[in-house]
Parts: structure tokens; C-alpha cells; sequence
């Protein structure tokens, strides 16, 4: 894990942590009526969350950051994007305070773009996308999903979503032979040599079974897939590059239907997928 991405996990943590102050019991206990009522409470008293685009040009570095308006009206949401964007800019002004008054041979740079992918009444979804520059061959991708509960007034976890760490061993399996069948594809259409088509494929492999251990830290970014009765089909688990391969396949995601993902399901959250 990179320093970056350490910054930015520890204070979405801390916020989505004070977001359950005041608002609902937690996932595994209680009713969710009770539940919606309490949050309902808590977001009336949650101050408005200002998400400004930023826009900062400077001879050293360059920063741009856009949010969608509508994530506004739900503060915790916003708290969470906002602290996101904001550890990423102090990253990169540390890098930035390292040149001393050497400018860079290319400016530093972060550019990073919030898009609103779902907005219902049960569940909205923010993706974070972007990256940021501080030298060499390439830029640090950034890639974060925000699901977030309206009635709930909390964010979906996949820590939340699947409690019971053996619940993740299903959805692993699935997700492992989906992204080797993708691997293999795009083996195959490179026309290699026998003997380097294996090593392409062992690496692959290996990659992805690094990259998909059976926990909840191999799967915190997903994408709720609409359904229907405003209900989710399933869910788009996201892979930043290097998670499950190497830059240049970029980032991968799976589609893992609500039929896999409702047997380890949290009793919660069943009610928000097809079928629960």
C-alpha cells in the first residue's frame, strides 16, 4: 500500500467512524425502522458541507478538483469526499515542499473528478477518479468508491457489507475466475510464444491471487448495479492498477450478481439487493 493511499484509508476511517455519532445503532443489531428514524435526527443536525471545485495553477504544480453539486445534501457523504480530496492535495504538497526552490522538470500535478453514479432514495454512490504527479515515468493513479445510505445517514462498507470474514471466500473465488478469464483473453490476443504465454499467465495469476485475498481490504471498492424495484442486481467491485495486475491494464472491475453476493450478506443490507 502506498503512503498515499495510507493517508487517505486513515482519514476516511476516522470520518466514517464519527458519521455513526449520533445516528444510527450499528449494522449488525437492531431495526432498521428504528434505525432510519435516528439518522434522520443526525442529519438534521449535520451542518451543510461546502464541496468547492478547486482550481490552483502555480510555476511548481497544478491542482484540479471537481465535485457533482447533488453530493452536497448528504453531509457525511460530503465530509467524505471533501477529506479525501483534501489528503490527496496535502500529499502532493508535501512532495512540492521537498523541491525546495528547484522547479520540477514537469510540473507536479493532481486532477481528480467525483462523478455522481447513483442517486435513489436507499443508495447513492460517488466515484472518485484521477491522479496525481510527482515525478517519474507516470502519475499515481487515485481510484475510491463512496456508498453511501441515505436512511441509514451511514456509508456501506465492505467491512459493513460482510461481517463474517468467511463471507469473503465465495465472492473471492468468483471475482479470481472472472479476472483470469479476462487475463487469458487478453494473453491470447497478444499471439505469444507458448513458453511466454505461460510466464504471462503465471505472473497474471499470481497477481490476482495477491490482489484478492479474501478479506474485506481486497474488495473495499465497489458499485452498486441497478436493479430492478429500485433494487441492486449486484455490485462492480473496482481494482486500481497494480492491485490485481501491473499499470498497464489499468483498472479492472467484476460484476458480482446479488445471487452470490446475499448468502454472506449482512441481514442489514439484504433488503437493498434483489432477491433479499
Amino acid at each position: 500500500m502506498s503512503r498515499s493511499t495510507g493517508l487517505l484509508l486513515m482519514a476516511l476511517l476516522a470520518l466514517a467512524a464519527g458519521c455513526r455519532q449520533g445516528g444510527p445503532a450499528p449494522a449488525s443489531g437492531g431495526g432498521q425502522a428504528g434505525e432510519g428514524a435516528a439518522a434522520a435526527g443526525g442529519a438534521a443536525a449535520e451542518a451543510p458541507v461546502a464541496l468547492e471545485d478547486v482550481m490552483e495553477r502555480d510555476p511548481r504544480y497544478l491542482v484540479g478538483i471537481s465535485y457533482p453539486p447533488r453530493a452536497a445534501a448528504w453531509p457525511g457523504l460530503a465530509r467524505l469526499l471533501k477529506a479525501y480530496a483534501e489528503a490527496a492535495r496535502a500529499e502532493l504538497m508535501q512532495a512540492v515542499a521537498g523541491l525546495g526552490d528547484e522547479p520540477p522538470a514537469a510540473p507536479y500535478d493532481l486532477v481528480l473528478s467525483f462523478t455522481l453514479l447513483m442517486d435513489t432514495p436507499d443508495v447513492v454512490a460517488v466515484a472518485a477518479d484521477g491522479s496525481t504527479y510527482t515525478g517519474g515515468a507516470h502519475g499515481n493513479p487515485l481510484v475510491a468508491r463512496f456508498v453511501w445510505l441515505p436512511k441509514r445517514n451511514e456509508p456501506l462498507t465492505a467491512a459493513r457489507l460482510v461481517p463474517d470474514p468467511a463471507g469473503w471466500a465465495p465472492i473471492a473465488a468468483y471475482v479470481r475466475e472472472r479476472l483470469a478469464e479476462a487475463l487469458a483473453a487478453r494473453v491470447d490476443a497478444d499471439a505469444l510464444a507458448p513458453q511466454e504465454r505461460e510466464a504471462q499467465l503465471r505472473n497474471g495469476l499470481g497477481m490476482i491471487d495477491d490482489g484478492t485475498v479474501p478479506e474485506a481490504a481486497s474488495f473495499d471498492q465497489f458499485e452498486p448495479l441497478a436493479g430492478a424495484g429500485g433494487r441492486l442486481r449486484g455490485l462492480r467491485f473496482v481494482f486500481p492498477p497494480y492491485q490485481v495486475g501491473p499499470y498497464s491494464d489499468g483498472v479492472q472491475s467484476v460484476e458480482v450478481p446479488a445471487a452470490v453476493l446475499l448468502p454472506v450478506v449482512a441481514p442489514a443490507y439484504r433488503s437493498l439487493f434483489e432477491g433479499g
